[in-house]
């Protein structure tokens, strides 16, 4: 039986592979940006794995950062899919005041009364926001780094990298499956988390506040 779920993931797998493919240019990372050092990777130093993402938004950072302070299920949302992360509750679509002060320590829950939390580990305002997952003792487990850079004064590149540490295995599925599985996820939920954020940051920079 467990043989035939590997076999049926495995050809889901397939599939999202060639959907990521395809959509992949909506929110690829440029090499240089993959390659260079950021925020929050001190703390796993040598991950198993890592995955990098990137928009481009019409704002500059200073619009773009609230709608970052203020993520996390029961909060604002996480801009994705709200059916998996935010208990069927709609992300929001507007700027929270009472979920804009954040700081080293802030909780993000991942997910509707889910005990295991995002916790803030790095934070520099209007720049860099680092989430990490540990373990009960005190191991970064995963690490979620969102950076923030101003290529033009009205514009913001929005990087993302997810990494996770050695000895990585979700609900105890082999490592070899798990990365690649965790790969995609990450991929599918970050595509509609970074292009719901940059669809909230335009729209709401250009309307009256």
């Amino acid at each position: 039986m467990k043989k035939k779920v590997l076999i049926v993931l495995s050809g889901l797998l397939v599939v999202l592979m060639v959907f990521a493919i395809y959509s992949s240019r909506q929110i690829r990372a440029t090499p240089e940006e993959e390659a260079r050092i950021l925020p929050g990777d001190d703390l796993i130093p040598q991950p198993l794995g890592a995955v990098n993402h990137a928009i481009t938004i019409r704002r500059p950072p200073h619009d773009v950062w609230p709608w970052l302070v203020q993520m996390g299920s029961g909060r604002a949302g996480w801009y994705a899919y709200d059916f998996i992360d935010n208990g069927g509750q709609r992300s929001a679509e507007r700027i929270l005041p009472n979920y804009q002060n954040i700081g080293v320590g802030s909780v993000l829950p991942a997910l509707p009364g889910a005990n295991d939390v995002f916790v803030v580990a790095q934070c520099e305002w209007e720049h860099s926001l680092v989430l990490a997952w540990r373990l009960p003792g005190g191991k970064y487990q995963t690490t979620w780094a969102f950076v923030l850079e101003q290529p033009q004064p009205d514009q913001t590149r929005l990087i993302v990298r997810g990494r996770v540490a050695p000895g990585y295995r979700p609900y105890g599925l082999p490592q070899w499956f798990a990365l690649p599985i965790g790969r995609l996820a990450h991929f599918i939920m970050e595509r509609k988390q970074l292009l719901g954020i940059a669809r909230r940051a335009e729209a709401y920079g250009q309307r009256p506040k």
